[in-house]
This record gives structure tokens, C-alpha cells and sequence, in this order.
């Protein structure tokens, strides 16, 4: 087991850290409670040849700043003014990479989940981007937070998804991104249970 350090982000494949992602450990470490899961649905957004970063980007802003710096940090935003979106920025500074976590599959701090999410059916704690978020009690507040500090971070277990495990498919709620809304870059391990149910 090791902590996924800054150069695992800083590399320019915004797509392979994606389907690496997959498998690897999320954690949180909130007012003292532990908790987190294996990482099992991601999202590529790229700064090149994508519409979906171009309009998401528009210009740079307050909102998007942290996009341009060096991956290992977190962006975290607000859609509908209810989901929180927790993304991982990848790559060089002034290269708006990322990665939005879609889902986990929980296995520290079940209870805990639970609680915040007013949820009994374990299979629902956490599979979907705002359903996670809330049980791991992510927040705004930790938009540009460090991925390699004490209060979120990812963990490398050594588990492998190999290539026939992974489906791939076009990402979800991007329709105004044109043609680039059928790019496959949506990456969910086959058969698991935890994955969103966006299709």
C-alpha cells in the first residue's frame, strides 16, 4: 500500500490516469472519521480536442483557476446547486487536465456513510458522483486542497483491472460538447456493483 504521490497526476495522459485510477483507493479523513473506498467509474476531461473542457473552462475564472495548476489537487463544484463534483486536476501547470470520480465501492467507515447520506441500502452510498461526495463528506471547502495531505487521498493497493474488465463508454451529461460528447472516456470496472447508473 502506498500513497499515489504527485507524479501520478503530473503525467500528460489524461485518459490513461483515468483507467489507472480504477482500482485504486480513495480516502477522506473528516472531523476525525476515516472513510473511503476502491475507486470504480472515472471521467477524462482533456484540454486538447475536447469541447466538454472548452465550454466547461469558457474562460479562465475564479471558479476554474485551479485547473491550470499542477495536477495532485482537488476541484470540487457545485451542479444544480445540490450535487457536489469531485474531480482530481492532472497534468502540468497551465494544462487543465482532470478526472471527475464518478463512483466507489465502500469498505471503511460503512456506519459512518450511512449517517450522512440517510441510507440503510450500502449499494447506494456511493455510486454515483454526488452520492459520493456526500458520503465522504466532501465539500466545497476542499476545492484546491492537496490529493497528498491528511484529509483526501488516494491509496495505490496494488490491485489490477485489467483491460477486459474495463468498459469504456461515452461520459454522461455532456450533450452540449457536440461530437466530443461520443468519446469513450468514461471508464467503469465490468460487473461491479457500485458503479453509477447514468447510461
Amino acid at each position: 500500500m502506498s500513497i499515489l504521490d504527485t507524479g501520478f497526476y503530473q503525467r500528460s495522459d489524461v485518459l490513461q490516469i483515468s483507467r489507472e485510477l480504477l482500482g485504486k483507493y480513495l480516502f477522506t479523513n473528516i472531523d476525525g472519521q476515516v472513510t473511503g473506498g476502491k475507486i470504480v467509474e472515472t471521467e477524462a476531461y482533456a484540454h486538447r480536442d475536447d469541447q466538454a473542457t472548452q465550454m466547461h473552462l469558457n474562460r479562465r475564472n475564479t471558479r476554474t483557476e485551479i485547473m491550470f495548476q499542477p495536477g495532485g489537487v482537488a476541484y470540487v463544484y457545485t451542479v444544480y446547486r445540490i450535487h457536489r463534483m469531485f474531480n482530481i486536476i492532472t497534468n502540468q501547470e497551465g494544462k487543465p487536465d482532470a478526472v471527475l470520480i464518478r463512483a466507489v465501492e465502500p469498505s471503511v467507515g460503512l456506519e459512518v456513510m450511512k449517517q450522512r447520506r440517510v441510507l440503510t441500502d450500502v449499494k447506494r452510498l456511493t455510486a454515483g458522483p454526488g452520492m459520493l461526495t456526500q458520503a465522504l463528506n466532501i465539500h466545497r471547502e476542499h476545492y484546491g486542497i492537496s490529493l497528498t495531505g491528511e484529509l483526501i487521498w488516494l491509496e495505490d493497493k496494488n490491485e489490477v483491472v485489467e483491460e477486459d474488465k474495463i468498459i469504456t463508454s461515452p461520459r454522461v451529461g455532456i450533450d452540449y460538447a457536440g461530437d466530443d460528447a461520443k468519446l469513450p472516456w468514461r471508464f467503469r470496472i465490468k460487473n461491479n456493483a457500485w458503479v453509477s447508473k447514468a447510461k
